[in-house]
């Protein structure tokens, strides 16, 4: 597996959907796609880091109509113990026996084995690049081959949460930390249309979250938001870059997973409106991404 930046696809034009994080609001970006498929938008390849590199992944394996509503399907299905199965038990353990984390990744493991439809990132359908973070320096890999569940889970591995995957000898935890919405992997790639699938942040929500890695997710949502805008004002006169507008207002955790479907669906007819409306002719910057509050 590599761990070096991929090179550059050599391509008059390339189209690259760019799945961004969020934990559960990554069932957002599962609408968004249905209704960019459904409009006969077809990416070249998928890049995808955190909760988006569980998308992207099960979407280069099968990049048509019946793998995202597989896909859907499996959004739907999981509760926040197949992702994250806190107990007591597993506190008392960090504490005594000195664990750097607070769960296993064994359940999201088995989740990722028992639905993924390949087995090593080079065998995808589409080229498919998961984003992650050296632990040590903070840098940001890509990764492009080799075992694809190894690499989701080092791209999902919140620090001090799960552990951290080693790949070639490198520590390896989620890709937010270092590029949560890889454009400039996509560019770098040689991408010159970039479709960017936001989760969004919870705009509406009325108190703040109960618990600790509840409140942390949060956080991050909103540090992910911020840095997006910063990075489209950057990057835009490099290629033509378009993004889904993310739900607003949207009162739903990064950390409850019970309302998937829900927000499949807001997504979805939202999504459907917006191409409708000439949304991927229009590079603007969704409004719903700038800082803002409901009464």
């Amino acid at each position: 597996m590599s761990l070096d930046n991929p090179p550059p696809v050599v391509s008059s034009r390339l189209t690259a959907f760019v799945f961004a994080g969020g934990g559960s609001l990554g069932a957002i970006e599962v609408g968004m796609l249905r209704e960019l498929l459904n409009w006969g938008v077809r990416p070249d390849c998928v890049i995808g880091a955190s909760a988006g590199a569980i998308n992207a992944a099960y979407f280069a394996g099968r990049p048509d109509a019946e793998g995202v509503t597989k896909l859907e399907l499996l959004w739907c299905g999981i509760r926040r113990r197949d992702i994250m199965p806190l107990s007591m038990f597993g506190l008392f353990e960090m504490i005594l026996r000195r664990r750097s984390n607070l769960v296993e990744a064994k359940a999201l493991r088995v989740l990722l084995e028992n639905n993924l439809p390949y087995k090593r990132v080079e065998q995808a359908v589409i080229p498919l690049h998961v984003v992650a973070t050296n632990m040590l320096s903070g840098n940001e890999v890509v990764l492009s081959s080799g075992p694809v569940v190894e690499a989701v889970l080092a791209s999902v591995a919140i620090p001090g949460v799960f552990p951290p995957i080693r790949i070639d000898g490198i520590d390896l935890v989620d890709g937010g930390v270092a590029n949560n919405t890889p454009i400039s992997v996509a560019i770098g790639l040689g991408a010159t249309r970039i479709i960017v699938l936001p989760a969004g942040f919870a705009c509406a929500l009325q108190k703040p979250p109960a618990n600790a890695i509840a409140q942390a997710l949060h956080a991050l949502t909103l540090v992910i938001a911020r840095q997006l805008v910063r990075d489209l004002a950057f990057y835009s006169s490099r290629a033509e870059i378009v993004v889904v507008p993310p739900l607003c207002p949207l009162d739903v955790s990064p950390y409850d997973y019970t309302q998937c479907d829900r927000l499949i669906e807001r997504a979805a007819v939202q999504t459907r409106t917006w191409l409708s409306d000439g949304g991927l002719e229009r590079g603007a910057v969704p409004a719903e991404l700038h800082e803002h509050e409901h009464a």
